[in-house]
């Protein structure tokens, strides 16, 4: 992309971002929900109630700025995000533009820029084929970002069946275990299709048979909270916070990512920038318990393209940012 001079494109940023900041409140209407999880809390829990997600720690998935990541490199993203009051980061890869520095970063670059910027990398996203056939670099590649947790947004098995999810549930075993040796915790995100039930066994959700095989020691989760009420919507019968209640020390982490109501699409959501849309955060984050260890993660998969640019992705998390941090008030 040739020389990229940071002040000048930090200026467009801040100018674009004022101009087109918008008050968004963190919405609380109500989504579909089983009449019998209705009961399980209020929509909103006292102000000021101690919440079991910090908000001086919110991340932000990179995902949701890929393009700015690539575009102008991780030292410009990190330093945007800590100016909005990021706490965290989550990895979905470690390059950039090689333009930027004539060569490609490295992962040791990448954590002084952490450091730098009062940054934490809290995990990353990695390939379920990359845990097959690279596992250990994985882990070395974790603890020289100084990450904690390391996951796969891939679901645990692609055929959607008891059994493979059975066989499955071991390979994770196993790569939980290499995991825990290195002082890391394993974990997977999920999406919708997690919540579908066994092609082989049509009364078994397949997300119950990931939860129950996985050894609670060694494998952990994180909810996308987005997903796994779009999951709800197609595959009805469950609460997404009961999950939570019922194992509370796997979640390390949640995707705060938010959709607004649309009974007319597959999905019954249409994901949106957090506080744009309706999902029933307030009465999540109340309902979940009051173990106090989950992390808010920020994102937003559509983020990229869809607002104008500059400030573009950015300023979609500048937006989201501040909705969640008033969520988590």
């Amino acid at each position: 992309m040739g020389q990229f001079t940071h002040d000048v494109g930090r200026r467009g940023f801040l100018r674009a971002a004022a101009a087109g900041t918008v008050a968004i409140g963190a919405a609380t209407v109500a989504g579909a929900l089983p009449a019998a999880a209705q009961t399980l809390a209020p929509d909103a829990g006292p102000h000021g109630a101690s919440l079991s997600i910090p908000k001086d720690a919110i991340g932000i998935q990179l995902y949701s700025v890929r393009d700015k990541v690539y575009d102008l490199g991780f030292r410009v993203v990190f330093e945007e995000l800590s100016r909005m009051g990021y706490k965290e980061v989550e990895f979905a890869g470690y390059t950039q533009n090689t333009s930027i520095l004539g060569r490609q970063i490295t992962l040791q670059e990448i954590r002084t820029l952490l450091d730098d910027n009062g940054l934490r990398a809290i995990g990353s996203h990695i390939g379920i084929g990359s845990f097959r056939s690279n596992l250990q670099q994985e882990l070395d590649n974790a603890q020289i970002l100084g990450m904690p947790n390391i996951g796969t947004a891939n679901a645990p098995s692609d055929t959607p069946t008891v059994a493979a999810y059975q066989a499955a549930s071991e390979d994770f075993n196993r790569w939980g275990e290499a995991a825990t040796a290195r002082g890391l915790k394993l974990y997977q995100h999920n999406h919708s299709g997690e919540f579908a039930f066994g092609k082989d066994q049509p009364e078994v959700r397949l997300y119950d048979v990931f939860l129950e095989n996985t050894d609670p020691a060694h494998v952990y989760l994180e909810m996308d909270v987005y997903w796994a009420f779009v999951g709800q919507f197609r595959y009805p019968g469950f609460d997404p916070a009961a999950y939570v209640r019922a194992h509370p020390y796997r979640y390390t982490m949640f995707h705060m990512k938010d959709g607004k109501s649309d009974p007319n699409v597959a999905d019954g959501y249409d994901m949106t920038e957090f506080g744009a849309g309706d999902m029933r955060y307030q009465r999540f984050i109340h309902a979940i318990g009051p173990f106090g260890n989950h992390h808010g993660i920020w994102e937003q998969d559509t983020a990229p393209g869809t607002q104008p640019d500059p400030p573009g992705s950015l300023g979609a998390a500048q937006r989201s940012y501040t909705a969640l941090a008033n969520l988590l008030s």
